[in-house]
């Protein structure tokens, strides 16, 4: 994905402020009595070794508090040795797809995270559970709500963590956004636009494939500008009215290129929203509110994130956010909490998503399934 590449509830059960945000940026995720029984660093197997693996998930364990890369998971032979050489890794932490199942007796293995085309993280979130492993699943969660259900299951009946990758919900910026929207502190949201887009380059990329990814822009970046919505609002939307449009309909044969789509929330709240795999530039939200606004732009992206209100800029300073992400989930698994992000989260955005890309089919509004 050319442009995040360069830039590349359980919502917020209580208000975040700046102090929060300050926290997690000094590591201050964990209680003193989880400091007192653990003090060591929960070891990470990354499930997939492609460009997010390389460029930000491993550098992002590298500045983590509380996690640790210790073991690979490719059907790449090529990028075993690569990947060994540089973290590390010893020979006996090293699997493929096929012997996957291995890594239940791998002890320095506590959280598997899964970095797959979508059609594959139902699988292997559902294997993960089964070998006793905590899992963090890379987004969009999957391809349906029927395996977001399968997966939630299967981590329940294991006994162990889900948490989704929305990384978002831990970087500073955001979590400020939050934080100003719900305590109504610019007044309460009359309504809010949002958007995320780029220009999509090669046509033999799984990402255009509908088995592999399920969709097209909607499923790959559409999803930062819904979460968006429903993480400022902490509502779900009650109906939606979706269309799409193509331009290039051979590269686009199997999945949307763009869309539109109108959200309405129970509170009269309306979100409208866009995404599309054909044109640079779509990077942001802004709510509008009694009192004035709240604006991101750009907003999606690894790095330089900008947030400004009708009061004016809010400078805080930015963290990693897959390094902050994971150490969120860590001091879920050492202080057993549910994760913010966890599995159910992740379900309601692709309950979002199929009445979107039913809208589009039936040309109505759809009622989106609770």
């Amino acid at each position: 994905m050319n442009m995040l590449r360069n830039n590349r509830r359980e919502f917020l059960g209580t208000t975040l402020t700046a102090a929060t945000a300050a926290g997690i940026a000094q590591g201050g995720f964990f209680s003193s009595s989880t400091y007192g029984k653990e003090n060591k660093k929960l070891g990470v197997a990354l499930v997939g070794l492609g460009s997010l693996s390389t460029n930000q998930i491993a550098p992002g364990l590298l500045n983590s508090a509380h996690c640790k890369l210790t073991a690979i998971v490719t059907g790449t032979p090529e990028k075993e040795k690569k990947w060994a050489d540089k973290y590390g890794i010893q020979s006996d932490h090293i699997y493929n797809y096929q012997s996957f199942e291995k890594i239940a007796s791998d002890d320095s293995v506590d959280i598997v995270y899964i970095v797959l085309p979508n059609s594959m993280h139902a699988e292997f979130t559902i294997r993960a559970a089964k070998a006793g492993k905590h899992v963090l699943c890379e987004k969009p969660m999957a391809n349906s709500a029927a395996d977001c259900r399968a997966m939630i299951d299967a981590c329940k009946a294991a006994d162990r963590k889900l948490a989704i990758g929305y990384r978002c919900q831990f970087e500073p910026h955001h979590m400020k956004s939050m934080q100003i929207a719900r305590s109504k502190e610019l007044g309460a949201i009359k309504m809010i636009e949002a958007g995320f887009g780029f220009t999509i380059g090669d046509p033999k990329q799984w990402r255009l494939r509908k088995e592999l990814a399920g969709g097209g822009a909607l499923m790959d970046v559409g999803i930062y500008a819904l979460q968006s919505c429903r993480y400022l609002l902490g509502e779900e939307p009650k109906m939606i009215t979706a269309q799409e449009t193509k331009t290039d309909a051979a590269k686009f044969a199997e999945v949307d290129e763009s869309i539109t789509w109108l959200m309405q929330f129970p509170s009269g709240v309306l979100a409208y929203c866009s995404t599309s795999y054909n044109f640079n530039g779509l990077n942001r939200f802004q709510a509008f509110t009694d009192k004035g606004f709240i604006r991101m732009d750009p907003a999606f992206g690894y790095s330089d994130v900008r947030l400004e209100t009708s009061k004016g800029k809010v400078e805080l300073q930015a963290q990693d956010q897959f390094a902050t992400e994971m150490d969120n989930f860590a001091k879920c698994i050492l202080e057993d909490q549910n994760s913010k992000v966890s599995g159910e989260e992740g379900l309601k955005d692709l309950l979002a998503i199929e009445a979107i890309y039913k809208s589009i089919a039936t040309r109505t509004t759809v009622a989106v399934e609770s």
